[in-house]
């Protein structure tokens, strides 16, 4: 409690921001249906997130370096509450898509400096109890704000105007904050060739993956619209998800840390694929069945990143964590711009379906490269396996976090940058 008394402030301000995101995040998808937005548009919603979410995480660092922490989390804060504001005067997906990738540009600036003052105020023997309830805090609060959906008229204002107030107010806790300005953010570079050499089943699976999760992320309202959900359950069928995910990664990660974490994978993603086929091809009737389906997709598709993350880290030279965690993010990120626009234009010219479709595909890929990979090349060692670490959704992630779930390596020196060159040692290619 002694440690995390200092922290309560910045851990208040990122609730209020996740809380602000979450309800963001859904009330577009619902509203612009509502609207009559096409699934393509809405689906190239998410890419304009993703677009601005990645450039957020490598122009923020800089941006910090030249005018300080509390400066640049204010800019961060209230261009993000103008764009929804925004959002609500331009109801039009040519407004809306540059809108949404300011607010994703926003949020991972913000975020990301958040994180580092936690970071900061860390001691190496809280760091990971810190760590858990940052994350804890973050699933919480994003849920949190999805879930207020149920309770008023989407096809208002309300649901843009409390937002950017919940925006507003996370500026508050670092606007008072007494501690002293952390270290320099952590600067993110994405080097392929090195990434490659060091894991290509954490390369190519990430990317997979970011494709599978930022199609259902952005567009799962959607399709739970389209097949006739109430809007209360509408937000069940997109929280649940990420909650039944969050509480899989237990069992899921005690696997991965005691097996060949690519065996794991490839059991989860094929999970993932039955509740794709499921979803395509056994349409599941009634409220009921189709939350539960989504929670078990959930669990599947939301316990992958963190499994990729850890065997990328299994091969990772010493020191080099962070920036093996920061590529894959950014490699993340490029999936997360393509998912959501294949699968929206997939659900305009197929129908809801070809949500789940494109998340098959993605799938089947992940599968099928990753039993090359395992029957070309031997596992790795139980004694040199890096150690399982949870993941609300890696959507909300930043290389910062990498950072501050890693921090116990850099305490006594300055924060790497992910730019730095990551090479292969002897289990590289795995």
């Amino acid at each position: 409690m002694r440690q995390l008394f200092p922290i309560t402030a910045l851990l208040f301000g990122s609730a209020l921001l996740l809380f602000a995101g979450g309800m963001n995040a859904l009330i577009l998808p619902i509203r612009g249906a509502e609207e009559g937005f096409t699934a393509a548009s809405l689906g190239i919603l998410g890419t304009g997130w993703a677009l601005g979410y990645v450039a957020g995480c490598v122009i923020t660092p800089p941006l910090v370096g030249k005018v300080g922490h509390i400066r640049a989390f204010g800019v961060m804060a209230a261009f993000a509450a103008v764009a929804v504001l925004l959002s609500l005067i331009l109801i039009t997906p040519y407004a809306w898509v540059p809108l949404r990738a300011i607010s994703g540009f926003c949020f991972a600036g913000a975020a990301m400096i958040v994180e580092s003052w936690l970071s900061e105020r860390a001691d190496p023997g809280s760091r990971g109890r810190i760590f858990g309830i940052y994350t804890m805090v973050n699933l919480v609060a994003s849920t949190a704000g999805q879930l207020v959906l149920t309770l008023g008229n989407t096809s208002g204002f309300l649901f843009f105007v409390l937002p950017a107030i919940f925006y507003c107010l996370s500026l508050v806790p670092t606007a008072v904050s007494t501690s002293a300005v952390p270290k320099p953010l952590v600067s993110v570079r994405l080097d392929l060739r090195a990434l490659w050499r060091n894991s290509p089943v954490a390369v190519f699976g990430v990317l997979c993956v970011g494709v599978s999760n930022s199609a259902f992320g952005t567009l799962a309202a959607v399709y739970a619209d389209r097949v006739g959900l109430p809007v209360s359950s509408v937000a069940l069928f997109a929280s649940l998800p990420v909650l039944a995910g969050a509480l899989s990664q237990v069992p899921i990660g005690y696997l991965s840390d005691r097996m060949d974490r690519r065996k794991v994978l490839v059991a989860v993603a094929c999970a993932a694929l039955v509740a794709d086929l499921v979803f395509v091809f056994m349409p599941v009737t009634g409220t009921t069945g189709l939350l539960a389906l989504s929670a078990g997709f959930g669990a599947a598709i939301y316990a992958m990143y963190p499994i990729i993350i850890a065997h990328a880290n299994d091969h990772a030279p010493d020191g080099t964590a962070i920036q093996v965690s920061g590529g894959l993010l950014m490699v993340f990120g490029l999936g997360s711009i393509a998912g959501p626009a294949f699968a929206g234009f997939a659900m305009t010219g197929l129908g809801e379906w070809g949500l789940f479709m494109t998340s098959a595909g993605a799938h089947v890929l992940l599968i099928l490269f990753s039993l090359l990979r395992i029957v070309t090349r031997a596992p790795v060692e139980a004694e040199d396996k890096a150690s399982f670490v949870m993941s609300p959704g890696a959507r909300s992630l930043t290389p910062e976090t990498a950072a501050l779930a890693k921090g116990e390596e850099t305490e006594s020196e300055d924060l790497p940058s992910v730019d730095a060159p990551v090479q292969g040692g002897d289990n590289s290619r795995r």
